[in-house]
């Protein structure tokens, strides 16, 4: 497919040859080769995930160290919301440094096929897509019931804060670890590029949807359709940009909306398996699909992006 049609979303940004990454490939297939080593990608699987519970056991202990020996606080409090937002935003580096070390491509490829982060194709996509989806957020709280607890004004300048320093990191660590590494880990063990796309989209989907714990059919299929579209926007920008933009919005909104309402975010995370959802929590999603289709339509003649030849 050709990589030369004027695109708003992606150009002035254009993929350039990245060393010793695969040229003219797009980018689930930078580890694709005339191997599937699949036991190499389970490897690389498994220490993703290994990451992602360690480094939140990890620094969630020092948080809950200082709140319960110096603050004397017990409870979910912002220091543990922080610990867990840079437990994530940890995955950044980490998945690179896996990226290196178990297939040797230089760190800056899982960025995008550019090799490097797109500050353009982040802030469009920020400007299109991110004031839709901030709305419909905010809608949905309007019919979604949620427990009410007091804070104090300490605690909700510190979640403000964090929720807009450290989530969107938090965000971005998901997307380098499950859009990014574990994307091209699957996409690069099918013969074609088409089917390894869809494999690439469908496995790690389906994992961290399942890993955030809960079964409901309503929390579960927001959770389906919103890694589904990550992938999706992923595969046709050619990078994690748009992804990290949209997730970003998602949980940010998420958070100081939540906080703002006095929900009891800490119940909330720690008993997901026995929530209920309703059809509010589909609203997101229908924006998201939305959203995949525009990006879709957008990329319709220069995506899925790849890196030209040399």
């Amino acid at each position: 497919m050709s990589n030369t049609a004027p695109n708003w979303l992606l150009q002035p940004d254009d993929p350039a040859p990245t060393p010793r990454a695969p040229a003219a490939v797009e980018y689930h297939r930078v580890y694709a080769g005339g191997k599937r080593r699949i036991i190499r990608g389970i490897l690389a699987i498994v220490l993703v995930f290994a990451g992602l519970i360690g480094f939140g056991q990890l620094f969630l202990l020092g948080a809950r160290l200082i709140d319960t020996e110096i603050l004397g606080r017990a409870g979910f409090t912002p220091l543990q919301q922080a610990a867990g937002a840079l437990s994530l935003a940890a995955l950044i580096p980490y998945c690179m440094l896996l990226q290196r070390l178990l297939y040797g491509v230089p760190a800056g490829s899982l960025h995008s096929v550019a090799g490097r982060f797109r500050y353009g194709v982040f802030g469009r996509s920020l400007l299109a897509f991110g004031p839709v989806l901030l709305i419909v957020i905010a809608g949905g709280f309007l019919l979604a019931p949620a427990d009410r607890i007091p804070w104090t004004t300490v605690d909700l300048v510190a979640y403000f804060v964090i929720g807009m320093l450290l989530t969107p990191l938090a965000a971005a660590g998901e997307e380098y670890g499950f859009r990014g590494l574990m994307f091209r880990v699957v996409g690069g063990w099918t013969r074609g590029a088409r089917p390894g796309a869809v494999l690439g989209i469908i496995i790690p989907t389906v994992l961290f949807s399942l890993f955030h714990g809960s079964l409901d059919p309503y929390i579960l299929t927001s959770y389906l359709v919103l890694f589904g579209s990550l992938a999706i926007i992923t595969w046709r920008t050619g990078g994690l940009e748009t992804a990290v933009v949209l997730h970003a919005v998602y949980n940010v909104t998420a958070l100081v909306l939540g906080t703002a309402l006095h929900v009891d975010l800490g119940g909330a995370l720690n008993s997901r398996e026995h929530i209920s959802g309703s059809i509010a929590n589909l609203i997101p999603s229908a924006a998201l699909i939305l959203i995949t289709a525009a990006a879709w339509w957008i990329t319709r003649k220069t995506g899925p992006a790849r890196t030209p030849a040399r």
